[in-house]
């Protein structure tokens, strides 16, 4: 598909915002800060029994989790710093807690949004496409990164998980979306970097799904999904200029 199609569905975190992405540097670099404290162990033990720890979570988590990113975090570290005991290192919970809200404390330190996005999305807007951002999450932490990013005028509609009750890969936030924007799925296409929730729910009600691929990782080795498109930037979305 090379036309634009009618309207878009656009996710915002790790789409447009680099928000979430690369979980182990920014562990390591968290980590790192309290280097002082780990005794034996190195920031780099830390972080990796804190990546474990969270994969373990968040590969079972319920989706509510996703609206208490703050409390799970804290569990996570507190989980790995379990795990690190068993292996005779003991860390105070104290300790666990400072670590995991200067991980939330820097995430947002570290936010921006990707070169081109917001020209990619207001050039969209500006050639008739319907906008809507559908983005997971909590409704204080989502509203306030539409706010601090000047997101909020460049869309039709803006659906937060926190503010709806739902959210994605629960069919409702898609047919809600193109409800709000008086389109069908023929007419619609959808945009972001989570497999499940940006390709394969929407596939199943005949979007148009294009998954984006920020870092250039390509598809892991044994995903059986197939988006209609791959891209590396929204500036992608654009017809090329003949």
């Amino acid at each position: 598909m090379t036309d634009l199609p009618r309207a878009m569905l656009i996710d915002m975190d790790d789409t447009i915002l680099s928000a979430y992405g690369r979980p182990e540097i920014a562990w390591n670099n968290v980590t790192s800060e309290f280097a002082a404290e780990f005794g034996p162990l190195t920031s780099r033990q830390v972080a990796a029994a804190v990546l474990d720890s969270a994969r373990k979570f968040w590969a079972v988590a319920e989706a509510e989790w996703r609206l208490k990113l703050d409390e799970a975090r804290r569990i996570t570290v507190r989980n790995g710093f379990a795990a690190l005991a068993a292996g005779g290192y003991e860390l105070p919970d104290d300790l666990a807690i400072r670590l995991a809200d200067r991980f939330t404390a820097y995430r947002e330190e570290e936010m921006f949004v990707f070169p081109g996005a917001h020209d990619a999305i207001d050039e969209l807007k500006a050639r008739g496409v319907k906008l809507a951002l559908v983005t997971n999450g909590a409704a204080g932490a989502q509203r306030a990164k539409v706010e601090r990013f000047a997101l909020s005028h460049r869309f039709d509609h803006i659906q937060i998980e926190g503010e709806h009750g739902f959210g994605k890969p629960d069919e409702r936030a898609y047919l809600h979306a193109m409800q709000a924007l008086g389109v069908t799925a023929a007419e619609t296409w959808m945009i972001g970097d989570n497999l499940e929730w940006e390709v394969v729910a929407p596939q199943r009600l005949g979007i148009y799904a294009i998954w984006i691929d920020v870092h250039g990782d390509g598809l892991p080795a044994d995903s059986i999904v197939k988006p209609d498109r791959i891209i590396r930037s929204l500036t992608e979305l654009l017809p090329a200029k003949r």
